[in-house]
């Protein structure tokens, strides 16, 4: 195509012919002319196809949309296909493991408590025991957690708490107590330690009874577990058996707020990002974040698990948490969806009481009834070992395509499905035939009643029944 500019001199009057009064002023315009190469549109020889003008900018390519869309669904599928998230088994527990802990400085070591009295030590990497501890305590270790130094907290049924030196078989110190203990959480950078049991206490490393005691007024619970938050290291958080979620401020000595709420709570963690979040896990069946500077209501309900939740812990980038149910399943939850999580599960894995991420949040950890601590990875389809560069800018654009076009039917569908043990898919079916039913009633019930006497209540509303202060 050529563009060809001619001059013609124009006159007013050969312009407006009929306008005679006019002078005869002259003038000249600068006409641009589009002109079209016949070869580019016509055939070279008769007979041969007419020429046809192609757009070679693939974002403008009529099926750009529909081979993305392929590309998208097939990633998803691929993604699906090479889940295999069971990495190994940690052994050597003979009964249920109830109890595990990260160090906080180490990617690798994680301890572990069992019904059987015994303590392990792992090392991650190597699969192999740092330290064996078989009688820590007579009766089940209910809690554990690391100190300065690469020193160990235990606590058991047996009344004791114990400080070990990972690598010594006699504890360095014991600190006894009047009943049995259920948890206990250690502080970052101070000997302060926190024991929960019929009431929660405060202690001190250099001292053999607790230096103070934190119960609120009114309270009549059984203390299942307690937490130190992990930004302001005076606050305290703690679930009891009488249903309530409690903060304390060990520097006033005293509980500060309560909440009670519909069924107990069995597992808290505070978020490592948002340090004023913490998530709990209940027994009925779900998890909750709470703010709490609002604690009238959670700020998001995790739904999924088909029996008791029985522990919590969120990822060390604040994006994911795991949990671990009765129901025999692992389940890791993005932040703010609170549906279609992440399962794991195996044949032989019985009820899990205990649940991990490690300091690197590659990997999880869980703890059940059958005595093995388990390692998963943090996401399913993740390879293990060296990635190239080319491997990886592959992974991250399908990851990209997969997120963009989540939102399509079958692209959606396939990620979000999940396998699930039939026990589980039955149970699950069923409480949702039972949740149905209960919406239904609740409808009828209202359609039946006056106006304004029966107003539908939000589902976060009726999670707590009280807040004290």
């Amino acid at each position: 195509m050529t563009r060809l500019l001619s001059t013609l001199p124009l006159t007013r009057k050969s312009l407006w012919p009929a306008n005679d009064d006019l002078d005869d002023i002259g003038f000249q315009f600068k006409i641009s002319v589009l002109q079209h190469d016949p070869s580019s549109h016509t055939s070279a020889r008769p007979g041969d196809p007419t020429p046809v003008s192609r757009n070679l900018n693939p974002i403008v390519h009529p099926f750009a949309r529909a081979r993305e869309r392929t590309r998208a669904l097939n990633a998803a599928k691929m993604d699906r296909m090479f889940a295999k998230p069971f990495v190994d088994a940690l052994e050597g527990h003979v009964d249920a493991v109830e109890v595990l802990a990260k160090q906080g400085d180490s990617i690798s070591t994680i301890a572990s408590g069992s019904w059987d009295g015994g303590v392990l030590v792992h090392n991650l990497s190597q699969r192999t025991h740092i330290a064996r501890i078989p009688q820590a305590h007579k009766g089940k270790v209910t809690g554990l957690c690391f100190a300065e130094d690469s020193r160990l907290l235990s606590c058991g049924v047996d009344r004791n708490v114990k400080l070990w030196k990972i690598g010594s078989d006699e504890p360095m110190n014991v600190f006894p107590g009047k009943s049995a203990f259920n948890s206990i959480d250690h502080q970052r950078s101070s000997p302060i330690f926190a024991t929960a049991s019929t009431l929660v206490q405060i202690w001190d490393e250099t001292k053999s009874a607790p230096i103070s005691n934190l119960t609120f007024p009114t309270s009549t619970e059984t203390i299942s577990s307690v937490r130190f938050n992990l930004s302001e290291s005076s606050i305290l958080a703690s679930v009891g058996s009488d249903r309530t979620f409690t903060l304390y401020d060990i520097r006033t000595g005293k509980a500060e707020r309560r909440v009670v709420m519909q069924m107990r709570a069995n597992a808290l963690s505070w978020s490592p990002t948002f340090p004023t979040n913490i998530l709990l896990a209940s027994e009925d069946h779900n998890l909750y974040t709470f703010d709490i500077r609002h604690l009238d209501a959670p700020s998001m309900i995790y739904k999924g698990h088909v029996a008791a939740v029985m522990s919590c812990d969120w990822s060390p980038t604040g994006t994911e948490f795991v949990s671990g149910g009765w129901d025999r399943t692992v389940r890791i939850w993005q932040t703010g969806q609170g549906h279609a999580p992440e399962v794991y599960h195996t044949k032989r894995m019985q009820r899990v009481t205990s649940t991990l991420f490690t300091t690197d949040a590659r990997f999880v950890l869980s703890g059940s009834d059958d005595g093995n601590v388990r390692i998963w990875k943090g996401k399913a389809s993740e390879r293990l070992g060296i990635v190239t560069a080319r491997e990886r800018a592959a992974i991250e654009y399908r990851s990209s395509l997969v997120d963009r076009w989540k939102m399509d039917r079958d692209v959606g569908k396939v990620v979000r499905t999940r396998h699930l043990p039939k026990p589980v898919y039955s149970a699950n079916k069923l409480k949702n035939t039972m949740l149905e039913a209960r919406r239904v009633k609740e409808e009828r019930r209202r359609k039946h009643t006056r106006a304004g006497e029966n107003k539908p209540k939000a589902e976060r509303k009726k999670v707590v029944i009280a807040e004290q202060s």
